[in-house]
């Protein structure tokens, strides 16, 4: 491998279930390689390109918007006799996903980095220097892991596991019409829970070396 080609921009995309660590071993990753870590600022970035208020996206980061959401976001509210004028720029799915992966794109011309979740996967599948993961863990392992981070009781946290897991997988699939848990996409898929973490990082690190050095 030439210099050039060592010193060229990589990423690792790491798509994860909630609870399986994939935040914190991400972060961990890009400390361990000295690479960037990005995952809300991609949340940020995206709100400037539409210009509209970045609470208004994290509430909709890696979902799909209800239908019902999608009406009210674009009605005119208020009395009949007062007029309130529509909100402007609402993006709808497909264009916050378009620009996000414009952003995720130019980070991974610009430097080498670890991207977390919003397809990133799909979106670099022809970048040549690219790592693909995917962490998961049983549904047991991630409901105590979810109870302990946000303190919350067996059967919030059971909810809480249930409706991410479901609206990662249905706005993947409405974005890029991919089953998200299909392990075939990725070049590695690791089980957090029977792995642990360290071991999980020290793979993924090596791998990295591996192809990239």
């Amino acid at each position: 491998m030439s210099d050039r080609q060592q010193s060229a921009p990589y990423v690792i995309t790491i798509s994860r279930q909630i609870g399986s660590g994939g935040a914190y071993i991400g972060k961990r990753l890009a400390g361990k390689l000295g690479i960037s870590y990005v995952d809300r600022e991609i949340v940020r970035r995206a709100a400037q390109q539409l210009n509209i208020p970045e609470d208004s996206l994290i509430s909709r980061d890696e979902k799909t918007t209800p239908l019902w959401q999608s009406v009210l976001e674009q009605s005119v509210f208020g009395s009949p006799f007062t007029y309130v004028p529509p909100p402007l720029n609402i993006p709808d799915d497909k264009e916050l996903y378009q620009a996000e992966s414009d952003i995720i794109l130019d980070i991974a011309k610009t430097g080498s980095a670890v991207i977390i979740g919003r397809g990133g996967y799909h979106v670099l599948r022809s970048h040549s220097r690219r790592l693909s993961v995917f962490l998961h863990a049983s549904t047991a392992f991630r409901e105590q892991r979810i109870q302990e981070l946000y303190h919350l009781s067996l059967p919030e946290a059971r909810k809480m596991v249930q409706s991410t897991d479901n609206s990662r997988a249905n706005y993947i699939h409405s974005v890029t019409g991919e089953d998200w848990t299909d392990a075939r996409q990725y070049d590695i898929s690791l089980d957090t829970g029977i792995l642990g973490f360290k071991v999980v990082e020290d793979i993924v690190v090596a791998a990295a070396h591996a192809l990239f050095d």
